[in-house]
Order: structure tokens, then C-alpha cells, then sequence
């Protein structure tokens, strides 16, 4: 059985690609967490679970699993995904149901 890419790619999007790549992020370009703004869909979100915009991120975390990922040993457990968002869904759920 032959698989074929047989979709089709809408618009310009390899040099938008690049320039998205190329551009630091806030933490390569050494901003805090304050210099952070969030989506307006972001932020409400963040309202319904009831966790703040200024939640702290580990750093160090974020470079553990950047190395893993760039090595290849990092693994995704699927049912663990499943469990966290089902359970994020639920608290949003129950923090809307409060706020209503």
C-alpha cells in the first residue's frame, strides 16, 4: 500500500514559517513573565479555571523537556493527556456553573 501527500498547501506559508522560527521567545530574549500578554480567549480561560495570569512557568522544566524532545526520548502518554484535559474541562465546567 502506497501512502501519497495528496493535500494541498493553502498560501505562502514556508517564509512565514521561517520568520515565525527565527523570532525569539520571550524567555531567549531574557522577558519575564510580566512582559507576557495573554489572548482575551486566554485570559478568560484563565478566569474559568481560576489560574492567574501570572502563574509561574518552570523554566527548568521547559528545558528538561526541550532536551528530550530535541534528543528523541521524550514520550507522550496519551491516556495521561486524555485524563488532564478531561479534568481541566471539569473545572472550567463546575467554575462556570459557580460563576453563573
Amino acid at each position: 500500500m502506497k501512502i501519497e501527500n495528496s493535500y494541498k498547501t493553502v498560501g505562502n506559508t514556508g517564509g512565514d514559517l521561517k520568520a515565525r522560527a527565527t523570532r525569539a521567545s520571550p524567555a531567549q530574549a531574557g522577558a519575564s513573565s510580566s512582559d507576557v500578554e495573554l489572548s482575551p480567549l486566554a485570559s478568560q480561560i484563565s478566569k474559568l479555571t481560576g489560574t492567574s495570569e501570572a502563574s509561574q512557568v518552570d523554566a527548568a522544566k521547559v528545558r528538561e523537556i526541550k532536551q528530550a524532545i530535541s534528543e528523541g526520548r521524550f514520550e507522550v502518554h496519551a491516556e495521561k493527556v486524555a485524563d488532564g484535559l478531561i479534568s481541566s474541562v471539569r473545572q472550567m465546567l463546575q467554575a462556570q456553573a459557580r460563576s453563573a
